[in-house]
């Protein structure tokens, strides 16, 4: 008989200990599913919330598809200049007022070297790019960030998108008639 017992009594520990862990266990798991579901309604929530409507997107979508035809990328980025008329040798009053321009508007964010600041250094930006892109850019930022390849990859590499100076088209071509000096032209 005592035997009896003590084997009744060890089988209800054994239960006694197996339902609770199976319970915490339970519980544990219960709190892991409700973590992972409130984590994906929030997320969920964060995408639609910024995402916009579908009929929104398809507008948007539409409208570029209309807007702009298929273009060659020329290099001379997206903007109203076309065609840059180089002066040889340089105009020094150009130069002089796109070193203005570069002092008030320019010089917080670029060097005149190959150091990067907040944007990109201005040495040799003149080998690297076209005249028209430069002056696109300068006076067009915004469109050029969100359009052009070469604009979009600069703003990987410096993560800050360049504010619009509301430069002239006169403003910017002093500018690009300073950056030439400043790669050497003569």
């Amino acid at each position: 008989m005592i035997r009896i017992n003590y084997l009744v009594d060890k089988v209800h520990l054994y239960h006694e200990r197996y339902i609770k862990t199976f319970t915490s266990e339970l519980n544990l798991n219960h709190m892991k599913n409700k973590m992972i579901i409130s984590t994906c309604l929030v997320l969920g929530l964060f995408v639609w919330a910024c995402g916009g409507s579908d009929s929104e997107q398809q507008q948007n979508v539409a409208s570029t598809e209309t807007e702009e035809p298929a273009r060659k990328d020329d290099k001379k980025g997206i903007g109203s200049i076309k065609n840059v008329e180089l002066t040889h040798p340089l105009n020094q009053t150009m130069v002089g007022d796109g070193e203005k321009v570069y002092n008030l508007k320019c010089s917080a964010c670029h060097r005149l070297t190959k150091e990067k600041l907040v944007g990109p250094g201005w040495k040799e930006v003149t080998h690297r790019r076209k005249p028209e892109w430069i002056m696109n850019f300068s006076t067009n930022a915004e469109e050029m960030l969100s359009k052009d390849a070469t604009a979009m990859a600069l703003l990987e590499e410096c993560l800050v998108r360049m504010p619009n100076q509301n430069l002239t088209e006169a403003d910017s071509r002093n500018v690009l008639e300073f950056m030439r000096s400043n790669d050497g032209e003569k």
